[in-house]
């Protein structure tokens, strides 16, 4: 289960890894000798172009003259000149590494040329060919009757997107440094990306495109992990990361009239400490002698107090370590069959406060929680209704402010409760949707905002289930925890050489390659389905709860639950990177030979930071569709996931925890009587990070919420209400019932119409034979009296 010792990770939680790192994790290790490919390219053409200089010699004009020669070369027939010409941009774009010393040179001047590239129209030309090679039905039905894929299949797809994928990171990421004309042209680009300009659809649609058609099978050689990292990068830039995010939240907030958020969550995560895990020191045959003797004479011992998830992680130094009493793992107990608790053991649960305790360690202490306690209307609602019934026998629907005939101490609580108000721009959205489907006449058309995000979400909109089921599938293929199966998508095909390893060593390094590459495309597709998660969420409630259902019905809860279930420490220290042959160093510094010793050896970090990262967005991701949701919240329960969170406890990284712990609030009323009695120490962490709900009965499952709920009736309402937002936004129909007809003579008359040009020609010809020419029966008009 992994060392319950584990240090404090030092791990800053962002929108992605340092620049050099997501350049590095753009090329498998069986690519590398493609690098001195493309310098060869490259070097053939310039030498005869530019005759003894080299490409940091030049000046920007000739430079510029160089890579208008080159594009030229992309527009000829002949594959093979086509290819060579790719490659001689990508080796520009990789930061011309045969001139430079060092691996900063290397990034410099890949982002030189990225931003020179884009400036003379590359992209553009790029993404010609690339459409070109996903209509490519040749490549395609070659692969599909080869028994195996290799590396050799995607060459021209790997060149194309590698050259695309650089300069979105390189243009995406800004420096201080950047001259005025780099900022400019960032936006620039980010437009171009973000609409439609050249298609009838942003650009990241055709890559979801292109991830559908792999999980369909019919184009099995499409570089996925390239793709998928090239996808996430692009909904990066044109969206916005987290903290664009939460400045984008700010101002809207302010556009609707509320209240500011009482706090900047990434900055509160951030400040936050790790608590210790969970004890896990028995072994699994002494916890199950344990549990026969529990089951053969039930004596109640008494419950002591348990230190090891105080929120600052000190250890009591006059408490006497025999005295602990390891957590039990009871995680399939019955719920809720025992009675109440009896007094005695409300008391024992309580935790004590020791008499003495050394004045520096008060010190220590947070002076408050973390977070500032939310309260939701519905709450104010439910209160209310209970204290009318409880007091005065009736109730006044959702009425909040008439408190007569309500004893002095409620007047209090719900002033209280007004004070946390918390409304949320979902709750706005919600409201004003209502209003609109009430009263389509009266308050006309709804006025949508053209961003990039509404823009993708109505391209993605019809597509939007098999997007969804691609992504997860692929997600699942590359989880740590699938078998190889037979039916299985082959995500391997942009890692496999053509000539399978020989020796041991060989083999080494191809299993480490492998499972890098599985570990990127988790790290990717979690990343850009938090991402749009999020951003839809704040661009239309309905927008983010089609796409949480749709990943819903795709059975997202199960898989993320299937991922966690394995021994998450190991995956969190994995090292599975050889860093002598990683991206840019690999082009500057001579090889070593590789050994076995070399080989495990890996980098020195204590934690692998795209494993960590990959866990919290999954957590996050399992939290957005789950919170608020009880059928969802049951789905958890059902699936057995409070002992498989419960071991994620065991990573001491605060934010990582904190999700963790969110996750087992939801579903703490759930899981009985018995489980939250051996969890205590559980328990106590929830209290000392989670947010409050001020009325919220998480701990002891009394709530109104952990009744039996009619869970088919709350998803089909929910898609009741997403299935009108859509039709009324997005199908609208040209002759709509609700036009308005113009009755008036005159101005029907008085309209001026555009007649062709040639109607003067033919118009005495119309006269007499459409007027002129019909007898007009008078008498008829009396019959519609």
């Amino acid at each position: 289960q992994g060392s319950v010792d584990c240090p404090n990770l030092e791990f800053e939680y962002g929108d992605a890894d340092g620049h050099g790192v997501e350049l590095a994790e753009l090329y498998s290790y069986t690519e590398e000798p493609e690098l001195s490919t493309n310098r060869r390219c490259f070097e053939e053409d310039f030498h005869t172009q530019v005759q003894g200089r080299r490409w940091l010699e030049l000046d920007g004009a000739q430079q510029k003259a160089y890579v208008m020669r080159l594009l030229d070369g992309l527009e000829v027939v002949n594959r093979d000149k086509r290819l060579k010409v790719a490659r001689a941009i990508l080796y520009l774009a990789q930061g011309v590494f045969g001139d430079c010393d060092n691996e900063g040179d290397v990034l410099h001047w890949s982002r030189h040329n990225s931003f020179l590239l884009y400036q003379l129209g590359t992209f553009t030309a790029f993404l010609e060919l690339l459409n070109m090679e996903i209509d490519n039905s040749q490549a395609c039905s070659s692969a599909l009757r080869k028994p195996a894929i290799s590396l050799a299949d995607s060459t021209e797809l790997r060149v194309l997107l590698s050259v695309m994928y650089l300069m979105v990171e390189n243009i995406r990421v800004e420096q201080e440094a950047d001259p005025p004309e780099w900022k400019s042209c960032r936006e620039t680009f980010r437009t171009e990306l973000s609409f439609p300009v050249h298609t009838e659809e942003p650009f990241a649609l055709l890559l979801f495109t292109m991830v559908t058609k792999f999980c369909s099978g019919h184009a099995p050689h499409f570089p996925m992990k390239k793709v998928l990292l090239l996808l996430w990068k692009v909904l990066l830039f044109t969206l916005g990361g987290f903290e664009t995010l939460q400045a984008m939240k700010v101002r809207k907030r302010e556009e609707l009239g509320l209240p500011p958020l009482p706090e900047d969550s990434i900055q509160v995560m951030r400040s936050m400490r790790a608590a210790s895990p969970p004890t896990y020191s028995m072994e699994l045959m002494e916890q199950q002698q344990q549990q026969q003797q529990k089951r053969g004479h039930r004596s109640r011992r008494p419950l002591v107090k348990q230190d090891s998830l105080d929120i600052y992680n000190e250890r009591d130094p006059f408490k006497n370590d025999e005295a602990g009493v390891d957590e039990e793992e009871n995680d399939d107990v019955d719920s809720g069959i025992e009675g109440e608790l009896d007094l005695m053991e409300r008391d024992a649960i309580i935790p004590v406060m020791p008499t003495q305790r050394p004045p520096i360690e008060r010190v220590s202490f947070p002076k408050g929680l973390p977070w500032a306690p939310k309260v939701r209307q519905k709450d104010i609602e439910h209160f209310l209704e209970a204290s009318r019934n409880k007091f005065i026998g009736f109730t006044l629907g959702q009425d909040t402010e008439t408190l007569i005939g309500l004893p002095r101490p409620i007047h209090e609580s719900v002033k209280t409760l007004k004070q946390h108000k918390y409304i949320s721009i979902s709750d706005i959205q919600i409201k004003n949707e209502e209003e609109l489907e009430k009263c389509p006449m009266s308050l006309g058309e709804e006025e949508v905002q053209e961003t990039p995000c509404e823009i993708l979400y109505r391209a993605m909109l019809y597509n939007l289930p098999q997007y969804m089921i691609a992504l997860l599938k692929i997600l699942l293929a590359a989880a740590p925890t699938s078998k190889a199966k037979t039916d299985s998508i082959n995500i391997l095909a942009d890692v496999l050489p053509e000539e399978m390893p020989i020796t041991v060593l060989q083999s080494m390094k191809l299993g480490i390659d492998v499972n890098r590459h599985k570990e990127i495309i988790v790290k990717s597709i979690s990343a850009l389905l938090l991402l749009l998660l999020k951003h839809f969420k704040l661009n239309h409630i309905y927008q983010f709860e089609y796409v949480s259902q749709h990943l819903v019905f795709a059975n997202c809860i199960p898989l993320i639950l299937k991922f966690f279930n394995q021994n998450i420490m190991s995956y969190i220290t994995a090292k599975n990177s050889i860093s002598v042959l990683d991206y840019p160093h690999c082009t500057v510094c001579d090889l070593p030979e590789l050994t076995a010793e070399s080989l495990e050896a890996g980098d020195n970090n204590q934690f692998c930071w795209r494993n960590l990262f990959s866990c919290i967005n999954l957590l996050r991701i399992l939290n957005k569709l789950t919170k608020w949701k009880h059928s969802r919240t049951m789905m958890l329960v059902v699936f057995k996931s409070a002992p498989i969170l419960k071991r994620a406890l065991k990573v001491k990284q605060a934010m990582m925890q904190l999700y963790v712990l969110k996750l087992l609030k939801i579903q703490t009323k759930y899981l009985g009587r018995q489980w939250r009695k051996s969890n205590m120490k559980t328990m106590s962490a929830i209290y000392q990070k989670v947010r409050h709900r001020m009325n919220d009965d998480w701990a002891y499952g009394n709530d109104i919420d952990a009744r039996p709920w009619d869970f088919q009736a709350e998803e089909c309402t929910l898609r009741a209400n997403i299935e009108a937002f859509n039709s009324r936004r997005y199908d609208k129909p040209h002759d709509s019932e609700f036009a308005p007809v113009d009755n008036c003579l005159q101005s029907v008359l008085g309209q001026r119409l555009e007649l062709p040009q040639d109607f003067h020609y033919s118009y005495e010809l119309w006269l007499e034979r459409e007027v002129f020419s019909q007898p007009i029966r008078w008498e008829e008009l009396l019959h519609y009296q």
